[in-house]
């Protein structure tokens, strides 16, 4: 919906589990010599001040990314945490990395990037943000966009998708967009990110995805101790995951 602006929610504890675990899938497929090709079907705008008024009207951002990186209870090593490390010595300490920023950071010059943003204000802030030679950036709806490019070139890569679910129609749509894609793109590697709330509206996303018999089917979900919203989890879903990645990316779990 074009109401959503992540300002509000970044580095929230959902954003810990869904940009550790998509760090962890960008680093071991850049490991090989071979070109690929990263496509992000809800962008927003790339890298996020966690000074703005935005982050400080909910507080999302202190009890989650803050606290945590003051617990240590990650590795340093972590290319998630290395990322954000390197960037608030760097840039400023209020600093987070987006996923679009996240994949530019741990992907090589000779990887495409396509990222769709479609709400005006988050698209003219990724504008600005992320103009680099191998960054394509598309003004339109990522449920339709990402399967037009498929299967993209180069051939091998992964899809990224986090979509707001504020309309709950969202769930049914991104199960739709995964088995529609992986029909596209057989051998691309499809990262689904989605929000766990007391009602369990991401049982129409997970059941059909789960049932659907996609190869190398990951599933991880937690749930937070203490929640400071509606928000009481996060999960996420990844269709033909890297062979090396399941351990590490379960890893996380024990973190949060």
């Amino acid at each position: 919906m074009l109401s959503y602006q992540h300002l509000y929610h970044a580095g929230n504890q959902a954003d810990i589990h869904k940009h550790a675990t998509l760090a962890v899938l960008l680093r071991k497929m850049a490991e090989k010599d071979k070109p690929m090709s990263y496509l992000e079907s809800h962008a927003g705008r790339g890298v996020y001040d966690l000074n703005a008024p935005e982050s400080a009207k909910t507080g999302e951002a202190a009890a989650g990314i803050e606290a945590f990186l003051k617990s240590g209870k990650a590795p340093e090593e972590h290319p998630y945490i290395s990322l954000i490390t390197r960037m608030r010595r760097e840039i400023s300490p209020s600093v987070y990395p987006g996923s679009p920023f996240i994949a530019e950071a741990l992907l090589r010059p000779t990887d495409t990037i396509h990222l769709m943003e479609l709400h005006p204000r988050e698209y003219d802030a990724l504008y600005r943000m992320m103009r680099y030679p191998n960054v394509h950036l598309h003004k339109r709806d990522g449920f339709e966009g990402v399967p037009a490019l498929c299967p993209p070139t180069p051939a091998r890569g992964i899809v990224f998708t986090d979509p707001s679910y504020e309309d709950k129609t969202d769930y049914a749509t991104t199960a739709r967009f995964v088995l529609k894609l992986h029909r596209k793109w057989a051998t691309g590697v499809i990262a689904v990110w989605y929000p766990i709330l007391k009602d369990n509206p991401h049982f129409d996303l997970t059941k059909p995805l789960s049932e659907a018999g996609l190869p190398k089917f990951f599933q991880s979900e937690i749930l937070f101790k203490k929640p400071a919203t509606a928000l009481i989890g996060s999960g996420m879903i990844i269709v033909n995951t890297p062979f090396g990645t399941e351990d590490e990316m379960a890893e996380i779990k024990g973190w949060l």
